[in-house]
């Protein structure tokens, strides 16, 4: 026992050792840069609180001398339809990003197969779209004329379903993380493609499905301007695009001499310009920073894909 303790101690010491000075400073930096990086967040979310008069007189500050609901209510008052478009969005947010991820993971496999005869086809394939792109306006005369589809969710999932970035990170995370010599044991005794990447190539791709997943997700929960193309029905408007109609019905009620008083009633007297402006900005970024934490792991593994080998 005597042994194990001095071991347990010595190792302990050798631990010690290794932190250099050099180390600490860096360390230092880093906590500074990453309290710069928070600070604007926090601004957010302490603004979105501070009552409308306070921000215009003495503009955003981290000490507020009122603090107010205002903004929130300006926003939550669309109580609803503001529940319907979070619902909207988590769908398309949740569906394409999975989607995304299933198709672009068995493509980027298939561009790793060394017999595969459409190699070097998909490829080439699959730069095209990065280095020719038709637009939003061929995109929306494709899925409206070609297509025929008009006011249907699919248009919300289909545009940003696949990107050639995504495909490339996914196939050099399999070229460099994955040997190939257990896919080939895996062919050898008698597993078809299917089985080896369901079973093998895919629980190996966490890392960097983690990355591309969280990249498409914040993508796809950011968008707007499909939305703003193709959606009219009001049960299908995600969050983006009602936030942006919330902000236009304000500025609209702003530049209105004579307001009726049943709008200012119900925004207890005041627009709310500013505060409600934070309110929707925290409503869009709360779930992003309540979920980045549980990826954060994988997500920084799948960014540095193919940086260090072995």
């Amino acid at each position: 026992m005597n042994m194990k303790r001095e071991d347990h101690s010595l190792e302990e010491k050798s631990y010690q050792k290794k932190i250099t000075v050099g180390q600490v400073i860096l360390t230092i930096i880093l906590l500074f840069v990453t309290l710069l990086c928070a600070l604007p967040v926090l601004l957010i979310f302490i603004s979105a609180f501070t009552d409308e008069q306070v921000l215009a007189t003495t503009g955003f500050t981290f000490f507020p001398s009122k603090m107010s609901m205002n903004g929130f209510n300006a926003v939550l008052r669309y109580g609803k339809q503001l529940f319907v478009s979070y619902g909207v969005t988590i769908f398309i947010t949740v569906s394409g990003t999975l989607i995304g991820l299933l198709v672009m993971a068995m493509y980027a496999h298939c561009m790793t197969i060394r017999d595969f005869p459409l190699k070097k086809f998909l490829s080439v394939w699959a730069m095209i779209p990065m280095l020719f792109s038709g637009g939003q306006l061929s995109t929306y005369i494709i899925y409206t004329s070609v297509y025929h589809l008009r006011d249907n969710l699919i248009l919300l999932i289909l545009p940003m379903c696949v990107s050639t970035m995504d495909i490339i990170i996914l196939r050099t995370y399999i070229q460099t993380s994955i040997p190939m010599d257990l896919m080939d044991s895996a062919r050898i005794d008698g597993a078809g493609e299917y089985r080896t990447f369901f079973q093998i190539v895919l629980p190996l791709m966490k890392p960097s499905l983690a990355a591309v997943g969280f990249m498409m997700a914040t993508a796809y929960w950011n968008d707007w301007q499909n939305a703003l193309l193709f959606i009219t029905s009001d049960s299908k408007k995600p969050l983006q695009l009602l936030l942006i109609n919330i902000q236009k019905s304000i500025e609209t009620l702003l530049s209105v001499r004579n307001i009726p008083s049943s709008a200012l009633s119900a925004m207890q007297g005041s627009i709310p310009q500013y505060s409600a402006t934070m309110a929707t900005v925290v409503v869009v970024i709360g779930p992003i920073i309540v979920v980045y934490p549980f990826f954060q792991k994988y997500f920084i593994k799948g960014l540095t894909i193919g940086s260090v080998k072995g």
